[in-house]
């Protein structure tokens, strides 16, 4: 049996360069996909109109799945292509940055959050050992779904 890395931590999410707003964000890890993490967030802070439309107390949160690496990499150097960037800020915080088709999130994370959680998930599937945890049957039977 493996053992899931889950915690909650306050983040801020950068509204304008003088607006921002509290959140919790659960950030998941889950060995039986090694190479990733998971960061959820409410559903009330979706860009995606469906959400608005549900209002503040339905719909699932959204749930944002990245690499490990990129993560742990980003705690140092701005790091990530694509729809994913992180990069250290000033005051020992981290901005993640985060890209939609219907837009933008910057949010930030106090830095000593983010590397307890690294390290609680390094104590599960070490760096360097996530190819003895991947099921490639598992993974391809889902692609191919």
């Amino acid at each position: 049996m493996h053992t899931v890395v889950e915690e909650t931590v306050q983040a801020r999410l950068i509204l304008s360069p003088h607006r921002s707003a509290r959140l919790r964000v659960t950030l998941a890890y889950v060995p039986e996909d090694p190479l990733a993490v998971r960061m959820a967030f409410p559903a009330e802070f979706s860009l995606d109109d469906r959400a608005e439309e549900a209002g503040p107390d339905h719909g699932d949160d959204i749930v944002w799945v990245f690499a490990r690496g990129l993560l742990a990499d980003g705690l140092e150097l701005p790091s990530g292509a694509g729809d994913v960037h992180v990069r250290p800020a000033p005051g020992r915080r981290t901005m993640v940055e985060l890209r939609a088709p219907e837009g933008t999130a910057l949010v930030g994370f106090d830095s000593d959050d983010l590397r307890k959680f690294l390290w609680r998930s390094r104590l599960v599937v070490p760096e360097g050992e996530e190819h003895l945890h991947l099921d490639a049957d598992r993974a391809l039977a889902e692609l191919l779904g």
